[in-house]
């Protein structure tokens, strides 16, 4: 299988967004790409909740949902949208949602980000992800036929049992798009996403925004970049820098059993009591 990585600045306008990555969509297909993704909200990175009130929608009337789904079925290609964000979450905040989209322009699964970025990185970076975004709760698989994928998004990247339940049910990629922060992402970035492979066994494919974000109204944001891919042995198999672009990378997913016959770690739990 051959993979695209789509790194991309996305501004806090989606109809602009969108125009891109349907650009780039075609381009990965044009290069023998079958499965494209891209990072965590797609459709609009801002700080400004008003903003995203007035911008955002929900589900069936997104027009980046529908504008993307037609360029996989277009172009034939296996797509997932790192996420979008939308409204409809509870308690009428929005969710942070990802797409899987097959070939044929379905919606093969749709994954709600479960972990909520609230956290101070420093004195003048501050992020209340909650105050906004309504969490998921349940981890998905979805089947590709020749791969099965685990959805997660960014922050979820520290949490290993979410990833280790993905593995045991049977994933052989996790995806991890992202919105990294640019201090955390150069203190922890690429040490999480190969330990994340380490432990599973699995190809982690990491697509990332990056650089400044323009922005109609509020605070603009940093994003660090450095989309990866990630052996199940925990090589890096590739590393987009800091520039927006397009990464192709192809699998043999004869790897996955390869790592996980010399390290069996999924199959060694052991129930532990105390503290």
């Amino acid at each position: 299988m051959k993979a695209a990585v789509l790194q991309i600045t996305s501004s806090d306008n989606p109809a602009e967004n969108l125009e891109l990555v349907e650009r780039m969509i075609a381009d990965a297909a044009a290069q023998g790409a079958t499965l494209v993704c891209t990072p965590e909200v797609t459709n609009c990175v801002s700080m400004n909740r008003a903003h995203q009130s007035k911008v955002l929608n929900h589900q069936d009337e997104d027009p980046t949902l529908k504008g993307l789904r037609e360029s996989a079925r277009e172009h034939g290609v296996w797509l997932s949208i790192g996420s979008l964000a939308l409204q409809g979450g509870a308690d009428g905040r929005f969710v942070n949602r990802s797409f899987l989209i097959n070939p044929s322009g379905e919606i093969a699964a749709t994954y709600d980000k479960i972990h909520m970025f609230d956290v101070q990185v420093s004195e003048t970076e501050t992020y209340a992800e909650s105050s906004g975004y309504a969490p998921g709760s349940r981890a998905v698989l979805a089947d590709m036929g020749d791969a099965k994928i685990g959805l997660t998004i960014c922050y979820d990247l520290r949490f290993p049992h979410l990833h280790r339940t993905l593995a045991k049910a049977g994933a052989d990629i996790i995806l991890a798009p992202s919105a990294f922060s640019a201090v955390t992402g150069a203190a922890h970035w690429e040490t999480l996403l190969r330990a994340r492979a380490i432990e599973t066994g699995c190809f982690v494919i990491a697509a990332a925004q990056t650089g400044t974000h323009s922005t109609q109204s509020g605070k603009s944001r940093q994003t660090y970049g450095h989309s990866l891919v990630v052996s199940p042995w925990g090589e890096v198999l590739a590393d987009a820098g800091s520039a927006s672009g397009i990464t192709l990378v192809d699998f043999d997913f004869n790897e996955v059993s390869k790592a996980r016959k010399r390290i069996p770690a999924l199959t060694h739990d052991r129930v532990i009591s105390g503290p």
